[in-house]
């Protein structure tokens, strides 16, 4: 699994431009199969600061869609940026959830 994280500082005058943009994107993400969830986030702390995740299954199609149509409109929205944006891309090989909180909860330490 390949999770994709962007956070991009975006001027007030352009948020609703952007917001609308990623908006679209991840419409579209989410009917792709290997696009396991597509998700935008504001920042609490900062209007100004949006987060873009997205994860997928595999490396393959995850580097198709950095090649697509949708994506150089991603593009668009970074260039809006009031700094650099900060983009990772985290190969995942395992993943927990709840059940690692029970097992240290209920280990002795």
């Amino acid at each position: 699994m390949v999770l994709t994280t962007i956070r991009v500082m975006i001027p007030p005058t352009k948020h609703s431009e952007a917001l609308r943009i990623l908006k679209s994107i991840a419409e579209l993400n989410r009917v792709h199969l290997s696009c396991v969830n597509c998700r935008i986030y504001q920042d609490v702390q900062d209007n100004n600061v949006l987060m873009f995740e997205e994860r997928w299954t595999n490396e393959e199609d995850m580097e198709d869609h950095l090649r697509s149509d949708e994506f150089r409109n991603l593009l668009m929205v970074l260039e809006m940026a009031l700094e650099s944006p900060d983009i990772r891309f985290d190969t995942i090989s395992d993943s927990t959830g709840i059940e690692t909180i029970e097992k240290a909860r209920s280990s002795p330490r």
